[in-house]
């Protein structure tokens, strides 16, 4: 076995001498070998080998599929220089390049930039909730410091114990979550396995593994998240005088020259996000536009929501009016980095799904005008075509063959297609752009269509000359939407296939039948002619698995969507359960001025959702702006094809009861716990600084 494949990887080399010899041992994991009951004696199990497929000597291979010779070679990378040429050697074989490989690298690339963008959300909104959680600890703590500090203790051994109870509980909380992604890792890997498998014929192992370099990754990640969360509040412990007064207010106010540094940084981010997309170019850069993008809406949101609430509290009337906008103001410095949070959960929400809506409607669109024949069949012998025709012609009103050759198209593997003239490609065709009359061409044979994936990839417009295999060239008549093909793509005239490619496969065939006659024409295909039914493939059937595969495709995405906005509504509380021990000198006067206690949970509950409309308010645009970005530039460069952006009022609807929802039930009991706030605690504020 070759060292640098993947199966070698998973295969221990004691194993080798086990395999040699026609008699010798069968590699399969547990789920396949299961499924082999009367090779039991022959089998051992190796866990990470891929599902539904069996490792053996060839000799061993040869005699259990009753079969002689190969049915394929790899060629070792390293060939003499001198070699003779193949077609002198063994005229029989071809050499065909490992297109599916590259695919897939393509493929797997693009999947994993999409789960490192949305693990760096996931990051950046869990940084709010630790920074919210240890600004709690060390307000509540302040009086304990103090004390420290006017006992002798140096601010730097304080702040040396501060550090290793924060990276302790990094530790603790960082295997945690590895163990909790590890489980929700298996949970969604079978539909992420079954989409590969479906969509590019992967073998994916449903086996989910974890090296020891990934539990230190996601540790050494939650010690510096910790870190970054947690400097500011340790640059305040540090500096913090022996006998400072009790200014709670002092961790939280932030004036309005500190927004103007926060705009001018969104400025810089949307700056560099910019250049990043107009002087770069692929799929990085993309994400460069889209995080710089997100981090500016989420440093000027401080500043626009100030603007807003001043807005407000101008329309206003009254005393309570006018208090409750000007301590919601006040507020904003202490909340900023859940509200931050909430707009990236929110945006995110909005754009992604946008995108998969988006998707999902197009693409059951785009499979109906697709897939326009009724029944495909496929024949296992091409000397049987002529008796299928024979046997279809009074039981169908057309047969549409599906002829191709898979073949390099500038540079590049593609598939090349022929059709025969008929009216149904004219209606059904998902054409982007074409010529007039184009299927008149194609019908005269002076044209070709591209799919979209070749047109973007090398650059095609409409009337461009097209090199093609075997030295001739076509002429570019239309362009054609392709979704969930990694290859470029070609349609010919049935006629120019056949002469320029006489080798090309000839067993696919697409038959037109009404709908009252389908199960019975593919009863009598597998009674009567013979076909084996799993050469038979109902449209519709392929309609449901592809929409199951779309539908699997997405499961992370919903659970990555699920996940922000929960985590966002913690970093909510927790920042509000912040302010709340820090707001009794704020709180005391309007009670001394008779507002009650229940009155003032119920204006804080009101704060907290008036807040999360206001940042819902602000986060649809970005989340419609995110939206285009992700169809118009990230899918283009990860796929190569561009969707058209739908727009979904009622989910946006929905969304947004679920923003206020979350701020809501976060809001609740740092509400409940103003209302019952002891009246002596009010009163003492009086008395003395808390």
């Amino acid at each position: 076995i070759p060292r640098d494949t993947s199966i070698a990887a998973t295969i221990e080399p004691s194993f080798y001498p086990e395999l040699v010899g026609k008699n010798g041992m069968l590699l399969a994991n547990r789920a396949t070998a299961a499924r082999l009951p009367d090779l039991v004696d022959r089998l051992r199990v190796v866990e990470n080998l891929a599902p539904s497929m069996i490792l053996a000597d060839i000799t061993a291979a040869q005699e259990l599929l009753d079969m002689t010779g190969f049915s394929r070679m790899f060629l070792a990378p390293d060939q003499p220089l001198l070699r003779p040429d193949l077609a002198s050697v063994a005229p029989e074989l071809v050499i065909k390049p490992p297109a599916t490989a590259n695919d897939l690298g393509r493929l797997t690339d693009s999947f994993h930039l999409n789960l490192t963008a949305f693990g760096l959300l996931s990051f950046a909104v869990g940084l709010a909730i630790v920074h919210g959680s240890v600004g709690l600890a060390f307000e509540q703590r302040r009086p304990v410091l103090r004390t420290l500090r006017a006992l002798g203790v140096s601010a730097r051994r304080i702040v040396l114990c501060l550090i290793f109870e924060l990276l302790t509980l990094a530790l603790v909380a960082g295997a945690l979550g590895i163990i909790i992604g590890f489980v929700m890792a298996t949970a969604l890997l079978p539909d992420v396995a079954a989409t590969l498998r479906g969509l590019y014929g992967a073998t994916v192992n449903d086996a989910l593994t974890l090296s020891p370099l990934w539990w230190l990754g996601g540790v050494g990640i939650a010690c510096i998240g910790t870190a970054i969360a947690a400097a500011n509040g340790l640059w305040r412990v540090a500096r913090m005088p022996p006998l400072a007064p009790a200014r709670p207010r002092a961790w939280i106010m932030a004036s309005g020259r500190a927004m103007r540094w926060q705009a001018g940084g969104a400025a810089v981010c949307l700056a560099g996000a910019l250049g990043a997309v107009t002087f770069g170019g692929g799929l990085v850069s993309g994400f460069v536009l889209v995080g710089g993008f997100l981090a500016a809406a989420a440093l000027f949101l401080p500043m626009i929501l100030s603007s807003l609430i001043a807005l407000m509290a101008r329309w206003s009337s009254g005393p309570v009016g006018q208090w409750f906008w000007a301590d919601t103001r006040q507020q904003l410095p202490g909340l900023s980095l859940a509200l931050m949070a909430l707009l990236l959960a929110l945006a995110a929400n909005v754009g992604v799904g946008t995108m998969v809506a988006s998707f999902r409607a197009t693409f059951a669109g785009w499979l109906d005008q697709r897939l326009v024949s009724d029944l495909y069949v496929t024949v296992e012998d091409e000397a049987d075509i002529p008796a299928l025709m024979a046997f279809l012609e009074d039981r169908s009103d057309a047969v549409l063959p599906i002829w191709h050759v898979d073949a390099e198209v500038m540079g590049a593997p593609a598939e090349i297609y022929g059709v025969v003239d008929h009216p149904i490609y004219a209606a059904n065709w998902p054409l982007l752009s074409a010529l007039p009359d184009t299927w008149n061409r194609i019908a005269a044979g002076t044209g070709a269509l591209v799919n979209e994936q070749l047109a973007r990839r090398e650059g095609l417009s409409l009337e461009d000359r097209l090199p093609l295999p075997g030295g001739w060239t076509s002429t570019v008549i239309g362009i054609y939407s392709d979704y969930g093909n990694p290859l470029g793509q070609v349609v010919l005239p049935l006629e120019a296939l056949t002469r320029h490619y006489p080798d090309a496969d000839r067993s696919d065939y697409g038959i037109l039948v009404p709908d009252r006659s389908r199960e019975a024409l593919t009863a009598a295909l597998t009674e009567e002619f013979g076909l084996p039914a799993d050469r038979i493939t109902d449209q519709g059937a392929i309609k449901e698995f592809s929409l199951s595969v779309f539908e699997r495709t997405f499961a992370v995405t919903g659970a990555l969507n699920f996940l922000t906005l929960a985590v966002a509504g913690v970093a909510i509380l927790t920042s509000l359960l912040t302010l709340a021990s820090m707001r009794l000198p704020q709180l005391a006067p309007a009670w001394a001025l008779g507002l009650t206690r229940t009155t003032l949970g119920r204006l804080e509950f009101c704060r907290a959702l008036v807040l999360a409309a206001l940042t819902f308010t602000f986060a649809l645009p970005v989340g419609l702006v995110l939206a285009w970005m992700l169809l118009a530039i990230i899918n283009v460069e990860a796929f190569g094809w561009r969707l058209p952006m739908h727009l979904f009022p009622l989910d946006w609807a929905l969304l947004g009861a679920l923003s206020l929802g979350a701020a809501g039930l976060a809001s609740i009991w740092p509400a409940y716990q103003i209302a019952r706030r002891p009246p002596a605690d009010l009163a003492r504020v009086f008395s003395h600084e808390r």
